[in-house]
C-alpha cells in the first residue's frame, strides 16, 4: 500500500508530477542556471522523492533549491520524460509553508513572495512602496537602502499612492477561490 502521507503521492494524485517516471539522466539539472546555487540540485530533488521517506521528504522541504528555483521550465523542455519539476516546485513550497519547515536562507525569499501577493492582491498591480514596505517588515531590514528613496522620488521612480485596478473586488475574488481551490484539494 501506498504511504499516502509521502510528498509524492501528493505531487502524483494533487498535481498530477509522476516523479517514479525519472530515471535520472541528469539533464534538467544541466539545464538549471542555478543549479550551482542549490543545496539539492533538481535531479537530486526527484531522487530523494522517489525514495519516499519521511527523512527525505524532510530533507526537500526543508531545502534551500525549493526556494531559489526560477520556474523558468528549462528542466521540463530537457526532460526526456517530461516531468514537470516547476509544478512539483510550487507544490513543495507550499507544502513547506503548510509544515513551517522553511530554510533560514529561504526566509527573504519567502517574504519577498508574500509582499508581492499581498500588494497585488490589495490593489490589483504591483505597488513597489507597498511591496518594498512589506518585505522590509516582514525580514526586519527596515533601514537597508532607505538611502536610495530620495533619489528614486525625484527621478519618478517610485509612487507614493498605489495605483489600482477598476474592479479591485473582482482581484479580492481571484485570491479567496484560489485559496478555497486549495483548501478542497487538501479534503
Amino acid at each position: 500500500m501506498e504511504n499516502k502521507k509521502c510528498i509524492s503521492y501528493g505531487l502524483e494524485h494533487e498535481v498530477g508530477v509522476i516523479i517514479s517516471r525519472c530515471y535520472q539522466c541528469g539533464k534538467c539539472t544541466a539545464g538549471c542556471v542555478l543549479a550551482e546555487e542549490m543545496d539539492f540540485s533538481p535531479s537530486y530533488l526527484v531522487r530523494l522523492l522517489q525514495t519516499r521517506t519521511p527523512g527525505n521528504d524532510s530533507r526537500v522541504l526543508s531545502s534551500n533549491a525549493i526556494w531559489i528555483c526560477l520556474n523558468c521550465e528549462n528542466c521540463i523542455a530537457r526532460c526526456p520524460k517530461e516531468i514537470d519539476i516547476p509544478k512539483a516546485m510550487d507544490y513543495l513550497r507550499e507544502q513547506a509553508r503548510h509544515r513551517r519547515c522553511i530554510n533560514e536562507q529561504s526566509q527573504p525569499v519567502v517574504a519577498f513572495h508574500s509582499a508581492f501577493l499581498q500588494s497585488v492582491k490589495y490593489t490589483g498591480r504591483l505597488y513597489e512602496i507597498g511591496l518594498v514596505a512589506g518585505f522590509k517588515a516582514r525580514t526586519f531590514r527596515v533601514l537597508q537602502d532607505v538611502n536610495l528613496v530620495p533619489s528614486m522620488l525625484i527621478k519618478g521612480k517610485l509612487n507614493l499612492l498605489p495605483e489600482c485596478i477598476k474592479n479591485r473586488q473582482k482581484m479580492k475574488k481571484i485570491f479567496s477561490q484560489t485559496i478555497e481551490k486549495r483548501k478542497n484539494r487538501k479534503v
